[in-house]
Order: structure tokens, then sequence, then C-alpha cells
């Protein structure tokens, strides 16, 4: 009796050490799923199918849709001389700057707005009336203010995301559940703390819903910018392309935009996507 009530000990304990084992061991990756993947590509692949088939049977003169092999060859010799990389860099440049600027002016006056009702019920109007002015309409403006160099195009993009990251962060603030906020303040947490552990956590998912598309609009800002007077950046290229009826190369440019904007999403979401991993733990 006792060698048997001893093997149930033994068979037990190491049942239980088993289990904790498996328990530290690391989760498998995900897998990569492949379809996926793959169905963004099928979608170019059709739309560049098409183009060639609209190219092959003339429905348009060439110098309205250029066969997608022109554009290619204009693609290749705009990187080999350098005009590409120019152009890329300069519009890039002042979107990471307009980026950066909006988002963190919109974050800082959405979170105040979100504390102080008064403020808001001043401020709205303006911040209103200054978002439903198209963005072509004060750009001139700015231009003038600040000159044709970096400093008009930044100042562009910044108003153009300035307005999604500002009404994103509001509405994340407050949509804070009160019994957490309740919750906490049984706790005797701070003001930095209820900031750091609670509000930016739950107010996470809206704020990079905003950068996500904040991240596209920066694109716009900049080539908006760069269309009214410039002396580089992709819109400026457009621009030359389009009075010299340089087709292809108009090609080119838009296309180089599309990529950038896509970059500058999927890099937001892979932010996301990190930062919300503990909301998939949980």
């Amino acid at each position: 009796m006792q060698l048997s009530t001893a093997f149930q000990q033994r068979r037990e304990r190491l049942a239980l050490r088993t289990h904790e084992l498996s328990r530290m061991r690391p989760r498998p990756r995900p897998r990569v799923n492949i379809k996926r993947a793959l169905i963004p590509l099928v979608g170019v692949g059709l739309v560049v199918i098409i183009w060639q088939l609209i190219a092959l049977l003339e429905i348009y003169p060439a110098f309205i849709i250029p066969p997608p092999l022109d554009v290619l060859a204009q693609f290749q010799e705009s990187l080999a001389d350098g005009t590409l990389w120019l152009h890329t860099s300069t519009t890039v440049w002042q979107m990471l700057g307009g980026l950066a600027l909006g988002a963190f002016s919109g974050v800082a006056l959405g979170y105040v707005i979100a504390k102080h009702r008064t403020l808001e019920t001043i401020l709205s109007p303006l911040i209103v009336a200054v978002q439903s002015t198209p963005v072509v309409a004060y750009a001139p403006l700015l231009v003038i203010w600040f000159g044709s160099g970096a400093t008009s195009k930044v100042l562009i993009s910044t108003f153009i995301v300035f307005f999604p990251m500002l009404m994103n962060t509001a509405i994340g603030i407050r949509g804070v559940p009160t019994s957490l906020r309740d919750l906490m303040r049984s706790l005797n947490a701070t003001r930095w703390q209820m900031f750091t552990k609670l509000e930016v956590p739950a107010a996470l998912p809206v704020l990079l819903g905003g950068l996500k598309v904040s991240a596209t609009l920066a694109v716009i800002g900049a080539v908006v910018g760069e269309f009214v007077s410039a002396d580089a950046g992709l819109g400026k290229l457009i621009s030359v392309a389009r009075y010299s009826y340089d087709t292809p190369l108009v090609f080119v440019a838009v296309i180089t935009l599309a990529l950038i904007a896509r970059v500058m999403y999927g890099a937001v979401s892979l932010a996301e996507r990190r930062l919300l991993a503990w909301q998939r733990r949980a």
C-alpha cells in the first residue's frame, strides 16, 4: 500500500514537472499565410495585364496610356541618371517632417482637448475651418509666407496630418472606461501613472489607426506643396513631365508615390502589431 502511494505521488510530481516544462517552451511562431500574402500581388498583376491589353489594342494613343514596358524603361533610366533618387528623397524627407510635426502637435492638443471641454469649445470652430478648407487653397499662402523651400512643404503636410491625429487622440482618451479610472484612483495612482499605465495603452489602438491614415495623407501634403512651387520633389517631377508630355515619366512618379504611401502604411501596421501584441496575448 505504501509503495503504491509513493508511486502515485511520484507520477503526480512527474506530471506537474512536465506541465511546467511545456509552459516554459517558446511558443511556435505563427505561420505566414502565403495565399493571403500573394493576393495583393495577384491584384497588381491583373491591373498590369489589363494595362498591357489596352496598349496592344491601341484603345488610347501611347502618349496618353503608354505600354508598361515603356514605363519600366523610363523607370530604369530615371534610376540610372539619379533623377528619381533626387526627387524621391526630397519628397520623403518633407513628408516625414510633416508627419512627425503633425502627429506630435495633433496628439498633444488632442490630449489637452480630451481633458478640457471648454478648450474644445473655443478651438473647434477654428480647427474645423482649417480642416474643411482644401489643402490646395491655402498651400499657395504657405509658399508665399515661408518660401518655396522645404519649410512650406513640411507645414502643408503638418496641416493635413494634424486633424486626424487630434481627433483620434481625443476619441481614444475619452474612450477609456470610467471604471478603470476609478480603479486607478482607488490605488492612489499619480497623473503620470494614470497617463502611462491606463490612458496610453487604452487609446493606442485608436491612435495607431489615425497614424495609418496620417502616414498616407502626409504624402499628399508634400506633393501638393511641390505642385505649387518647388525646386525638387516628385510633385515637381510630375509637373515637368506633364508640360513636356512625357507620360511614362508621369507614371513613374505616380507609381513611386504609391509605393511610398504603401511602405509608410505597412510600417505603421508593423508597429501596430508589435505595440498591441499584449492585446492578442490577453
